[in-house]
Parts: C-alpha cells; sequence; structure tokens
C-alpha cells in the first residue's frame, strides 16, 4: 500500500489512543476495532514523516508491514472494562503525550484526554447515543454523551465518519463547522468478488441455502433487527419466491439482544414446524460473530445483503457487501444513503411492506441484481483506507498548524 505523497510542513510526534483495537471475536471485534485497526495499518505503510506512537491493548495485533514511523506500545490496562479504560485515558494518556513531547495527539474513538495542553485530533463515529438514547444502557450514554462533547469541543478538528455524523457534531455539540472535517472510512483490499467455485465450496461446507439474505453487525437495537424479521416472515409467507430463500443474521452479541431470538421463535423462523423448508430444518440462522478471514465468503455466498438499520455514522458491512459484488437492499438513514449512493434498493427504515417489496424485486425483477452488483462495485471503488489515511494526515497537518 503507498499513500500518495504528502508531509506535514514539519515533522511532528503524534500520539494516538487506540485502546479499542481488537482482534478476538464478538462484537469487540467489528465497528470501530475495525476503524483502529484498518487505520492503523494504512498510516504505518506511510507517516508522512513523522512520528506516530499508538497505544493499543491487543497484543495479539502486529501490522503486515509498517515504516520506520509509527511505534506500537501495549498497555497492561483492562481496555474491554470501561471504568479502567476511562481513567487510562484521562490519567496515563495525558502523562504519555507529556513523556513521548507530543505535538498531538489524535482519539480513534471519540473521545480525547482532558487533561493536556497539546493540541488534539479526535474521530467521532456517530451521535446514535445522543440520537437514540432510550436504545442504551443508561451508564453507556451518560458517559459517551459527556466525555464525547467535552472531547469534541476541546479538540483542535474532529474528524467525523460521514456527512451525517459532522452535522449531528455541529447540531448537537455546536462545534464551529470550520473545526471539523468528514474522512470516510475505507474498505479492505479482501472484500471483492470470490471465484464461484470456492463460493459454492464454502455454502456446501456451511449448510447454507442456495439463496439467502444476509445481514452482518452487532445484534443491538438501533439496527432494527426485529423490524427485519418481521418483514422477511411476512415474505415468505405471501411470497411464492420467499418460500425458497433463508436468512442468515450475523454478528456479535451487542445489548438488549434477547428480544431478537425470542421474536424468531414466536414468527415461526427457528425451524421444528411443518411447510417448506423441510420441519425442523430452521429458515434463519444466528452464525454468531463472522472471523473477518470468512467474511468476504459470507459475503460472496449470499444471495444479497439487507442492512436495515435505524441509525448509522457510517455503515461498513453495506460498503464491504458492495465491494464483494453482492446485491444491497438498506435503509434510509442519511450516512447510508452517503455510502451506497445509487448502488443499492434503499428503503425506509421502518415501512415493512417497501422492505417486503425490495426482496421481492431483488428476486423476481430481471436484471435487478446484476445491475446492483455493477452499481456497487464502482460505487466501493471511491472508499479506501489508503485515501482515508492520506486525508487523516492532512487533519494533522491543520490541527498542529492551528495548535
Amino acid at each position: 500500500m503507498v499513500i500518495s505523497e504528502y508531509t506535514l510542513q514539519t515533522a511532528v510526534k503524534i500520539v494516538v489512543n487506540a485502546q479499542l483495537l481488537h482482534t478476538g471475536g464478538g462484537y469487540r471485534g467489528a465497528g470501530v476495532s475495525n476503524y483502529c485497526r484498518s487505520l492503523l495499518t494504512a498510516l504505518a505503510a506511510e507517516t508522512g514523516g513523522n512520528q506516530v506512537t499508538a497505544y493499543v491493548n491487543d497484543r495479539d495485533f502486529r501490522f503486515p508491514q509498517a515504516g520506520q514511523g509509527l511505534e506500537l506500545r501495549y498497555t497492561r490496562w483492562p481496555a474491554a472494562d470501561p471504568v479502567p479504560r476511562i481513567i487510562w485515558e484521562q490519567t496515563a494518556l495525558p502523562l504519555a503525550v507529556w513523556t513521548e513531547r507530543g505535538n498531538l495527539v489524535h482519539g480513534l474513538v471519540n473521545t480525547l484526554p482532558l487533561a493536556t495542553r497539546a493540541p488534539g485530533v479526535v474521530t467521532v463515529h456517530d451521535l446514535s447515543f445522543v440520537r437514540m438514547p432510550e436504545r442504551f444502557p443508561r451508564a453507556k450514554r451518560i458517559y459517551l454523551t459527556h466525555l464525547c462533547r467535552a472531547s469534541a469541543r476541546r479538540a483542535k478538528r474532529v474528524i467525523a465518519v460521514s456527512g451525517q455524523t459532522a452535522a449531528d457534531v455541529r447540531t448537537e455539540f455546536g462545534v464551529d463547522s470550520r473545526r471539523v472535517e468528514v474522512v470516510y472510512n475505507g474498505v479492505g483490499e479482501q472484500f471483492r468478488p470470490l471465484p464461484p467455485a470456492e463460493v459454492t465450496d464454502f455454502r456446501v461446507s456451511m449448510g447454507l441455502p442456495e439463496r439467502f439474505l444476509l445481514y452482518v453487525g452487532t445484534l443491538e437495537p438501533r439496527k432494527n433487527l426485529p423490524h427485519l424479521l418481521r418483514a422477511f416472515a411476512k415474505w415468505r409467507a405471501e411470497s411464492e419466491t420467499g418460500r425458497e430463500v433463508g436468512l442468515v443474521v450475523a454478528g456479535g452479541k451487542g445489548w438488549h439482544y434477547q428480544e431478537i431470538f425470542s421474536l424468531a421463535e414466536e414468527l415461526g423462523l427457528m425451524g421444528g414446524g411443518g411447510g417448506e423448508p423441510a420441519a425442523g430444518e430452521p429458515i434463519i440462522q444466528f452464525p454468531g460473530f463472522l472471523p473477518e478471514r470468512e467474511l468476504c465468503l459470507w459475503y460472496n455466498a449470499a444471495s444479497g445483503f439487507v442492512y436495515p438499520s435505524l441509525f448509522e455514522g457510517f455503515g461498513l458491512p453495506v460498503l464491504e457487501a458492495m465491494a464483494s459484488g453482492t446485491p444491497v437492499i438498506c435503509s434510509d438513514t442519511p450516512s447510508l444513503q452517503e455510502v451506497a449512493g445509487d448502488a443499492a434498493l434503499i428503503v425506509p427504515a421502518q415501512e415493512q411492506a417497501a422492505l417486503q417489496d425490495a426482496f421481492e424485486r431483488l428476486f423476481r425483477e430481471q436484471g435487478v441484481a446484476t445491475a446492483l452488483r455493477k452499481r456497487g462495485l464502482r460505487q466501493a471503488r471511491r472508499f479506501s483506507w489508503e485515501k482515508a489515511a492520506n486525508e487523516t494526515l492532512e487533519v494533522y497537518e491543520s490541527a498542529v498548524s492551528e495548535g
């Protein structure tokens, strides 16, 4: 990976907080952890002549390749536990910035150390905890709201991962628009169309149906999964085509996920009854968190990818699916429309009939799936981690110049 030539006017020392980077399974290894891993890996290839020191907690993380300008420091604090992590961010991290004589500190996930005089850059991924507070545990919501607001107001620059998130930061936190920069996430080069024989072998080995819809994401309330289950069950009951299609809901358990499994049982999607498919065979599958090394195979094996989320900061699974050549159906959440462009069937987030109609169009209307694949591959080429890293270096430059 080669980042286009870009260097700060004067080489600086940048301290990066990547404590939420996680290489293991479960929902902690997705989302913002993916951002941390991918951005650091891209920055490692070329730091623009600057010295970057990244603090991580996961000792299994290594760079596939790294230049001379990026160094990893492994901490011993239990990053999975919010309380010790918050204490580290607000006490040990400011000390590390001072010890390293850092010219800049970058918080990769929503927060900055408040007790440091070094200029700060903070990446804000979404403000769902402000926009949809009822869908978060109370303690998590209070912590995120107060510390993210304070960090965004303190920062010299705020990186927002979408125009939607940038607008929310300005509106909800009162941050001057001149200090907010949009830097889109990228998509890994491993996400691409795979040889049909390889995909068929994978589908058979995993016991997947010939045709199925796939969802990938954390199992938590704002993903709107009860709505997906109800729409899918009704479509199967009313459509001859629908009776031949399965549903795979993949992702780690987040919070308030019990309703999803209970509803699947209630709707008769878990098997054990008569009709199609064969009695006892589940119509819906919950494979749990998908390892990154298998994720592209899952996208390729699916007939379509569905993402009905009520609120997103970016929506990386939509981009990964498009890059893999999988037709996409997603909700009309503004950030998802930014990512998908004209390359997806976009439906109102809460309209069940519209989602059912999208299922029917994908599987019944000639040429729809093919057109979506072509447009999705073209749209996905607009996003890369190389580009995200290069634009992040530009944000560093402006923050240091002002600081």
